[in-house]
């Protein structure tokens, strides 16, 4: 049974909390934390009147604009080769179930990816991660599973990866990818490229797709949930390679949009069209925002590194996946032996929020755990912006308050008093 998806569950409880009147430090979900741009809005509050079903792929100026945004990172792409959803959430269900074989995962990884293969009825084979950065396997781990795989009878046939990562906040290296995709293609696999914090790369020009590495095999999913923080809006675009390989791809994923999503509303096609076109006030919205995700998000890790734990320091979104095993002892004292003991443990005795390993994929009785730091900018909305548009966002009082409540926390690990 495919239960409450975990991020989705802890934003949720921990909500209640908080409306409980709970002085809760929330760091356990990927909400980008980030107001509506003012231009964004407007498109949204004219096309309003936009209430009639639209093509399933998706209407064509809104394909054009994906398109173009999609030629201007180095991938070619004809309008044909897209189709919108409500969410890329969505795609990526459609994708794993429109494809035969098996579902590869790195090992952390997202946790909707194994429900999803869950739902399809897929099998999922873990390998994990590499050492330089999450979102990818290791090359020689991935070809020894895939082997072992083979030999045990199972059919290994989607590779999903995630550039950047969540949940580590990392991005994998060039010379990584170009390692995972030859595994890829030696294996006969098709690459499902999770996109969707590509802006958010603290240097974008250091990523590589690998769309532009094996482009027959891969598709690359995408939205502006995270870039553009309209996650409650839910707008998603898939980019189908044109191949072979993935012949009757298109026709698959357009049947399960069909009978389960339709279309994407109408409105927020009209916002695709515009944000993917990326006018000069997106584009350097987009960036404000991730200087401001680097910034705190780093400022955490050194809190978090400082306090003893183990952890890749960030390079894209607003991620951390820090170990704690330094002080297995001391949350042992306490009655927490798991990565979900630890989770609880903190939330209840200190109001700090996070989601355990576990949830990703990880070993349960590991003490690693997903951090998000983009809800540290603010309750308000003017709160929000303020820290988007400040030179040093980490003096702003709420933040600083934030990081030091944090700060507190970990400072206690490993003392003998609670």
């Amino acid at each position: 049974m495919v239960v409450h998806s975990a991020t989705l569950a802890i934003d949720e409880a921990i909500r209640a909390r908080k409306a409980r009147g709970e002085q809760i430090l929330h760091l356990g979900f990927g909400e980008a934390g980030l107001p509506v741009l003012p231009t964004v809005a407007n498109v949204l509050a004219q096309n309003t009147g936009h209430n009639a079903y639209g093509t399933v792929v998706g209407a064509p100026a809104a394909r054009r604009a994906a398109a173009g945004y999609f030629d201007r990172r180095g991938l070619a792409t004809d309008p044909d080769q897209l189709v919108y959803a409500p969410g890329s959430k969505a795609l990526l269900y459609a994708v794993i179930a429109s494809l035969p074989g098996d579902v590869v995962l790195p090992r952390p990884s997202w946790v909707s990816y194994a429900a999803q293969a869950a739902l399809a009825a897929k099998h999922v084979i873990d390998v994990p991660i590499a050492a330089e950065a999450g979102g990818v396997p290791d090359p020689a781990a991935l070809d020894a599973r895939l082997t072992q795989a083979r030999a045990s009878g199972r059919q290994p046939g989607v590779l999903v990866l995630t550039l950047p990562d969540n949940p580590t906040g990392t991005l994998a290296p060039a010379d990584l990818v170009r390692e995972v995709c030859a595994v890829a293609v030696k294996h006969d696999l098709v690459i499902l490229s999770d996109e969707i914090y590509r802006d958010l790369a603290y240097d974008p020009s250091l990523v590589l797709s690998p769309a532009l590495v094996a482009p027959e095999r891969t598709v690359v999913t995408t939205g502006l949930s995270k870039s553009m923080a309209l996650g409650g809006w839910r707008i998603g675009v898939a980019r189908l390679p044109d191949g072979e390989r993935t012949a009757g791809l298109r026709d698959a994923i357009v049947g399960v949009a069909s009978e389960v999503w339709s279309s994407l509303a109408g409105p927020m096609q009209d916002v695709a069209a515009y944000v993917f076109a990326e006018p000069p006030d997106v584009t350097e919205h987009v960036a404000e925002s991730r200087q401001l995700h680097r910034t705190v998000a780093t400022a955490v890790y050194d809190q978090f590194v400082a306090a003893g734990a183990t952890c890749r320091p960030p390079t894209g979104a607003f991620y951390l996946y820090p170990d704690l095993e330094p002080h297995r002892d001391w949350f042992a004292a306490h009655g927490a032996k798991t990565g979900a003991d630890a989770a609880t443990f903190l939330l209840d005795r200190y109001g700090v929020g996070v989601l355990a390993g576990e949830a990703f994929g990880d070993e349960p009785d590991a003490l690693r755990f997903r951090v998000a730091t983009s809800l540290l900018y603010g309750e308000t909305s003017d709160q929000r912006w303020e820290a988007l548009r400040s030179a040093d966002p980490l003096r702003l009082p709420w933040i600083a308050a934030s990081l030091g409540q944090l700060r507190e926390v970990l400072t206690k690990l490993g003392t003998k008093t609670t």
